[in-house]
């Protein structure tokens, strides 16, 4: 029967296929992408450098674009995803990790390109299937987990968007610090130290070396943006300068290069540190050797410090004795006969040994299309070519640095997932205690059990996470060192490792290091040569900070290390060194008796008690002549023990000072020229009542001024000189001080006299004292010949007035030990002037004139006055 309406089966049919769609997610179309997969219960992604260029055809904008196609085969991204075919082979096979559990894995070539790298993520994420029509979201997702990629800005640009899905991804080569940040990258994970431990490490290493001075090449993608601005950073806490910084061209302009050449040999920086990929640096060393421009010390990040580009004997003299940082090397034991178990497959999705094996032996596998002249030249590929007869970076197992990451990146998702299946229900950490469904297993589950995994490799290696999913910070430092066959060998000196208490530590072994100088010895690049001791480094205005000069310390201050930036001042008690490196004790001044001053004054001091002593002997002596009876005796031996005492207490103002010396010295001093200049006002009060008992008005006046009198008034006004001197050592008594502020470099030992009211009391009283003896014996000055001794006693009072007079601004405007001598010279002073203008008159008398020395001869001249 024929249906009225024609087209209804059609529409029917179309009907149905959109019921179908609608039930269904069909993928859109496919990349065309180098790879390689092994099935299995669970599937693991991999994201490798199988090539180094990525060519784009042409947009004609006529027709659907060509797909781009990658060029320049890289054995060691090769090498890379084998290992992870072996890791997860060695896991199948593994009866204790997994069990019962067989991994596969799809693993895609990312050219070394943005944009193929993130098409191979985005293939990874959707599966490999054409359609999927279970829209209830159950059974495993396409990936459980990626490994790669190896660059840090494809890293970046797939953890931003698979991160949405906290699908966990474990690089083994992206290193920048950006990734650190969980916020961005909340599943994010590496096997390689984050490039903020790269910079501290070789900063570290700079620090060693005390190369303060370098310049910086970086490359202008994230690795070296980052890498850079850290470096900066970390410079900068440390006290180092970057010379120089600049950024490595993308497109290889000739212009730029030439530009950077001529600002590292204009430069005084001769240490360059490179953070770069090999493919950025390649021209630039080049026109290294094109210019012939010897003479720096390179140091090289991880990113090519292993790269065997530069290893050829054409870049020995300009790159041998490079030091460099690289991921620690480790062994896997059973790789190096699985890589050369590979062999090509017939199917096309497997092609990426195909293409190894067409670049390994030159030959071509036959495909059934046309062929271009080019591909008849070379012969049929037969799959059976024998590979250990090879020698490539594919079988060198020698180094597994990069492959080694790879390796525990494979095992730290298996052990994440083991974990996860290990969960017991009611003890799990998702809601409600519960554990992950392994038949409907959600990414972000084994996220969590990867930040928690802890295993230790078969090579002795701990692995685990921090809370930003790096691994644990250690690198091997590498030093380029020439061959036997004029090539470049790549050596490990050391090994940098920070420790969560012992913080950056790193090990050298100075002795194996090569270096390509003349010297063979480290160089030396600083913008100013290192401060010695003793000096402080002062800033040049505009410079940065390690270009400066280097300045001595001032008087006082000192330093005892190299490069200080301010001197520092010694304590109160010590002074610079003459070379201003240490602090050494101040020199202690004070009058001594070894001091040339000191023995003068002690000269001076003992001589004038031997003349006292002298004339005491003399006196006494002639004790019954009229010279000595004249004017009471007893008042001259008292005023020549007196000034005996005067001389004698000299000896307490010198030497150190004491405590039991500052208290008697100005005691002992005062009383006793307070007896000196009471004996001698008694002395002069007696010439005056002897001059007006002679007259017939005045015969009653020495009944009140006799003997007896005469004592009590000398002891009565020593007693108040006493009682001064006892008020003032018990409130506030003179006691031993350094005193610091008549010279700066020096300590002047002294008497501080500890009350100035005290001290003032005792001077004031002895200059009252002698001011009455001076006004008494200059009015009594014209008394009789016989009477005269008051002229003498004038003299002795107005020399010592005078002294005493100056001694006061002398003694204020001494510093240190001169203001003690200036007192010493007064004490001095003024008791030979009383010893000789009141003694010497009467001495000269009795031992050259003893005819005078009579009364007759006395009243004789008497009689002949009136």
């Amino acid at each position: 029967m024929t249906s009225k309406f024609p087209g209804r089966h059609t529409w029917h049919n179309v009907f149905q296929d959109s019921i179908h769609r609608l039930r269904s997610c069909q993928l859109q179309g496919r990349f065309k992408l180098n790879g390689m997969y092994q099935d299995g219960d669970f599937i693991l992604g991999g994201l490798f450098h199988v090539h180094f260029f990525t060519v784009f055809p042409e947009l004609s904008f006529r027709m659907e674009p060509q797909q781009p196609y990658c060029e320049k085969f890289n054995m060691e991204g090769l090498q890379h995803a084998q290992t992870m075919a072996f890791a997860i082979n060695e896991i199948n096979k593994n009866p204790t990790l997994l069990p019962n559990i067989t991994l596969g894995y799809h693993l895609y070539d990312n050219c070394v390109m943005l944009r193929m790298a993130f098409r191979a993520a985005m293939s990874l994420a959707s599966g490999t299937e054409d359609s999927y029509s279970n829209l209830n979201c159950t059974g495993p997702p396409p990936v459980i987990g990626i490994v790669g990629d190896a660059s840090s800005t494809p890293s970046i640009a797939i953890s931003s968007v698979l991160g949405l899905f906290r699908v966990p991804i474990v690089s083994h080569y992206a290193t920048c610090s950006c990734l650190s940040d969980r916020k961005k990258y909340p599943s994010f994970f590496r096997t390689i130290p984050s490039d903020a431990f790269q910079v501290r490490a070789m900063v570290q290493i700079l620090k060693h070396f005390k190369w303060t001075w370098v310049g910086l090449l970086y490359s202008g993608d994230d690795y070296g943006v980052y890498a850079a601005q850290m470096f900066h950073k970390e410079m900068q806490l440390s006290g180092h300068c970057v010379a120089f910084s600049e950024i490595l061209p993308n497109d290889h302009n000739p212009k730029d290069i030439q530009r950077i050449i001529r600002v590292i040999q204009g430069s005084t920086a001769r240490v360059v540190v490179v953070f770069a990929l090999s493919s950025f640096l390649i021209p630039l060393m080049d026109e290294v050797v094109l210019q012939n421009m010897t003479g720096c010390q390179w140091i090289a990040s991880e990113a090519w410090a292993t790269s065997l580009e530069y290893h050829t004997p054409r870049f020995l003299p300009f790159l041998g004795g490079t030091l460099g940082i690289a991921i620690r090397r480790g062994e896997i034991e059973g790789l190096h006969e699985f890589l050369l178990r590979i062999r090509p497959s017939n199917d096309t999705s497997q092609n990426i040994v195909r293409i190894f094996w067409e670049n390994l032996f030159g030959c071509r596998f036959e495909t059934g299309g046309l062929k271009t002249g080019r591909e008849q030249e070379k012969m049929e590929c037969t799959g059976q070519e024998d590979l250990s007869t090879t020698n490539t970076p594919y079988t060198d197992v020698s180094g597994l640095r990069a492959s080694y990451n790879v390796y525990k990146a494979v095992y730290a998702l298996a052990h994440g997932l083991h974990d996860l299946m290990q969960c017991e229900e009611g003890r799990g950490p998702f809601i409600g205690n519960s554990c992950a469904d392994i038949t409907s297993l959600k990414p972000w589950q084994l996220v969590h059990y990867l930040q928690n995994v802890n295993f230790t490799t078969g090579f002795g290696d701990h692995v685990t996470f921090d809370k930003n999913g790096d691994a644990l910070a250690i690198y091997d430092v590498l030093n380029w060192q020439p061959s036997s066959d004029g090539s470049i060998t790549v050596h490990k000196i050391g090994v940098v490792y920070e420790g969560a208490t012992t913080g950056m530590m790193l090990t050298l072994d100075a002795d194996a290091i090569y270096w390509n100088f003349e010297t063979k010895k480290p160089p030396l690049s600083v913008c100013s040569e290192s401060c010695p001791p003793g000096t402080r480094q002062a800033t040049r205005k505009g410079l940065p900070l390690c270009c400066f000069d280097c300045l001595p310390c001032g008087d006082g201050e000192f330093s005892n290390t190299r490069d200080a930036v301010e001197c520092m001042m010694c304590p109160d008690e010590f002074w610079s060194s003459p070379d201003k490196d240490q602090c050494v004790p101040k020199e202690v001044e004070f009058l001594s008796y070894e001091d040339p001053l000191g023995i003068s004054l002690t000269t001076a001091s003992l001589l004038g008690t031997c003349f006292c002593a002298l004339v005491m002997i003399i006196f006494a002596l002639h004790h019954n002549t009229p010279i000595v009876r004249a004017n009471n005796s007893e008042l001259s031996f008292l005023l020549l023990l007196s000034l005996k005492l005067c001389f004698l207490c000299v000896l307490l103002f010198i030497g150190r000072p004491q405590l039991w010396t500052c208290q008697l010295r100005h005691a002992v001093f005062g009383i006793s020229f307070v007896l000196c200049v009471s004996s001698i006002l008694v002395k002069t009060m007696v010439v005056i009542a002897v001059f007006k008992s002679s007259r017939p008005e005045g015969k009653g006046a020495m009944k009140w001024f006799g003997a007896s009198q005469q004592r009590c008034t000398v002891l009565v006004l020593t007693a108040l000189q006493v009682v001064i001197c006892a008020v003032w050592l018990s409130t506030a008594s003179p006691t031993p001080h350094k005193n610091n502020h008549y010279f700066r470099s020096i300590i002047v030992y002294e008497c501080a006299i500890g009350s100035v009211a005290g001290f003032s009391l005792l001077l004031g009283y002895i200059g009252l004292l002698a001011a009455i003896s001076f006004l008494l014996a200059f009015l009594a000055r014209n008394l009789p010949d016989n009477f005269n001794e008051a002229k003498f006693i004038t003299f002795s009072m107005l020399i010592f007035c005078a002294v005493w007079i100056a001694f006061v601004p002398a003694y204020v405007s001494s510093p240190g030990k001169y203001a003690v001598a200036v007192e010493i010279f007064a004490i001095l002073a003024s008791s030979f002037a009383l010893l000789l203008a009141i003694f010497a008159p009467k001495c000269y008398i009795i031992l050259l004139h003893p005819e005078r020395n009579t009364k007759n001869a006395i009243m004789g001249r008497e009689t002949q006055n009136k």
